[in-house]
């Protein structure tokens, strides 16, 4: 049982009490709730757990997700979605982007971290659904290591290589990975290493995107395997994807770039059918019309959402799960005072907190990131990576996906 309500609680009740659930319900279904009335006569009647199990929604993973939305509210109202801390006497400064499903238990984490040490540190830590401007405007004006924070963790392919972002500061000799030890063997094999060879960035965890399959929608075609299976004719105006979701968009882009070039970029984007959050994707549940996707690409942790006879599959592509990580970069400078702070975030406590019971795997060694050998992974890597513009490349492949050049 969560601190806000009891899952067998009237929907009525819980949505009086928290008003923002209201859209998150109708998102996953339940759209007469948008109808006062309808709210009124049918929430008095269905309890939050059996309602959820009328349309085969996993009760515990969107309990979370409700959860989630209360707390995001409450530090809206706040703080702006954002968890600040300014002290003068801090030696230490750290700004985060944290992916919005995990966010306020790493917070928990870091806050009873930081009282626990008695450590004096600067952080401002964001939700991902409130953007990363206090990040980017920092990097974009800063003229040199000393206008930068100690720490940075975020996912962000533009933020991190970007010339116009931290881009600038590469081959600077500012920043290290200070991670000792191996990683997950999960994510450092002979198919894929996350770990830089040049040894300045790090990678703490990633974030797959998966395929969901509307049965109802596919008709006589195959269940697609792979992302190639996707650039077939077959599929064109077929496919959701998460564009608002710049990371994960980008995370995509880079990885189909890397591996099939433009054609797969531009073939995916002939794909395209709309955008859509993944809480909406999973919500189309067997609906069949016009503006319902076949296939919706989706971060792996929404898929935990779906249950059996929903007349959705999830497919792992056999070319891979494109992967969004997310970094940590970390100043050689200051190391001395950012050692507490860097060592509990490469500690297998916050890979617990990040890691979601293998939602969003990570690269911590004694961390169960719960995979199946068949469950790879499909990214650009770190040759493509440091020895290519990767904004000129997104930039470029943006416009190839949508068809402007």
């Amino acid at each position: 049982m969560n601190k806000y309500f009891d899952i067998k609680d009237k929907v009525y009740d819980v949505t009086e009490k928290y008003p923002e659930l209201i859209e998150v319900l109708a998102n996953a279904g339940f759209e007469n709730l948008r109808n006062d009335m309808m709210r009124k006569s049918m929430g008095k009647l269905l309890s939050i757990e059996a309602a959820l199990k009328s349309k085969n929604i996993n009760v515990d993973v969107f309990e979370r997700q409700l959860v989630e939305a209360i707390e995001r509210k409450s530090d809206m109202t706040d703080t702006n979605g954002v968890v600040r801390n300014v002290d003068e006497k801090a030696k230490v400064s750290i700004k985060g982007i944290l992916p919005c499903p995990v966010r306020m238990q790493f917070i928990e984490s870091f806050e009873k971290f930081v009282e626990s040490r008695d450590y004096k540190i600067n952080y401002n830590l964001n939700a991902a659904s409130m953007g990363m401007e206090a990040i980017e405007d920092e990097i974009l004006n800063a003229k040199d290591e000393n206008d930068l924070s100690d720490i940075y963790m975020s996912a962000g392919f533009n933020l991190f290589f970007d010339k116009k972002y931290m881009g600038k500061f590469r081959d600077k000799d500012i920043f290290v990975d200070h991670r000792s030890g191996e990683l997950n063997k999960s994510l450092d094999n002979e198919n894929i290493s996350l770990r830089d060879p040049k040894g300045e960035y790090s990678i703490i965890g990633v974030v797959p995107a998966i395929f969901i399959v509307n049965n109802a929608v596919l008709g006589d075609r195959k269940v697609p395997a792979s992302w190639e299976d996707l650039f077939d004719k077959e599929f064109e105006n077929s496919i959701a994807l998460p564009t608002s979701d710049l990371d994960m968009f980008n995370a995509i882009m880079l990885g189909i770039y890397s591996r099939y070039g433009r054609e797969g970029v531009e073939a995916l984007g002939r794909g395209l059918l709309k955008s859509m959050h993944p809480a909406q994707m999973v919500k189309s549940g067997s609906r069949k019309d016009i503006d319902t996707p076949t296939v919706s690409i989706m971060p792996y942790f929404f898929s935990k959402t779906i249950k059996e006879n929903s007349g959705l599959t999830v497919v792992w592509p056999k070319d891979g799960a494109v992967i969004s990580p997310i970094f940590l970069l970390t100043k050689k400078k200051n190391y001395e005072n950012s050692k507490q702070l860097i060592d509990f975030l490469f500690s297998k406590q916050v890979a617990e907190v990040l890691g979601a019971d293998g939602k969003f795997p990570q690269t911590n060694s004694e961390y169960d990131n719960k995979l199946e050998e068949s469950q790879s992974f499909l990214w650009a890597g770190w040759d493509f990576i440091h020895s290519n513009d990767i904004g000129e490349i997104l930039s470029n492949t943006e416009k190839w996906f949508f068809g402007e050049e």
